[in-house]
């Protein structure tokens, strides 16, 4: 499409912290990469509810490819809005007694025990895609390095061909330089993906990896004002 995936206009949600939150205009483009710097965990996952349809604003409008999330009509109607986003996000359900690849074949079938021929090709090519070590494959996910285990959430995101990735605070639990290395590496795959890409995050450097728009967000106003990228170090 050649207009806005994500359209968010003066929108306000209660969720019972300090402040609503408050978005005064936000607008992403097909192959935009826009990070946000100002949401903490609760507001970003908030945030993310709204952008996907899961909630809707108090106030305001919350446009998803041209199509009000006030206009879904039904949980079956959610579900399909909800498989054009890929999620990186601890919410997002992996299993850890199951391998990598019984993870990244659940969102095609549910024989995973083994997968299906076909099936088990299209998880090992996102495991590839998201560079996860081929040692790494039959492992119980439970047993991965953090590093891995936060590539394996990205592959699994991946699945199902998203038009928006949503990173919601996704590199918390790396050390900062493996943040920016995994920053890097979801905004190369959006960019051959031709995916956009909407991160939450409270790590400057991150931002600045992973987006071409760093915007920080006045939680008092809504406004989000884009930083210069020469203010941080890559």
């Amino acid at each position: 499409m050649s207009g806005p995936v994500l359209d968010l206009s003066d929108v306000s949600k209660d969720y019972q912290g300090l402040r609503p939150l408050r978005i005064e205009r936000l607008v992403v483009g097909p192959a935009d990469s826009v990070a946000i710097v100002g949401l903490d965990r609760v507001a970003a996952e908030v945030f993310v509810n709204l952008v996907t349809g899961a909630t809707v604003p108090d106030r305001g409008e919350v446009k998803l490819f041209g199509r009000l999330t006030s206009a879904i009509a039904d949980s079956a109607d959610w579900l399909a809005v909800v498989d054009r986003f890929g999620i990186v996000s601890e919410r997002a359900v992996l299993l850890d007694g199951l391998s990598v690849i019984q993870n990244l074949s659940m969102p095609f079938t549910l024989e995973i025990e083994p997968p299906p021929d076909e099936v088990r090709v299209r998880a090992e090519e996102l495991a590839r895609e998201v560079e996860l070590s081929e040692s790494t494959w039959t492992r119980p996910l439970g047993e991965l390095d953090r590093p891995s285990r936060t590539r394996a959430r990205l592959a699994r995101a991946l699945a199902l061909d998203p038009g928006i990735l949503l990173l919601e605070h996704a590199t918390v639990d790396l050390p900062p330089a493996d943040g920016v290395a995994f920053g890097r590496h979801v905004r190369q795959i959006a960019a051959r993906r031709r995916a956009a890409i909407v991160t939450a995050t409270a790590d400057p450097a991150v931002a600045a990896a992973v987006a071409t728009h760093v915007l920080t967000l006045d939680p008092a106003t809504g406004r989000l004002s884009e930083r210069r990228r020469g203010w941080f170090r890559m």
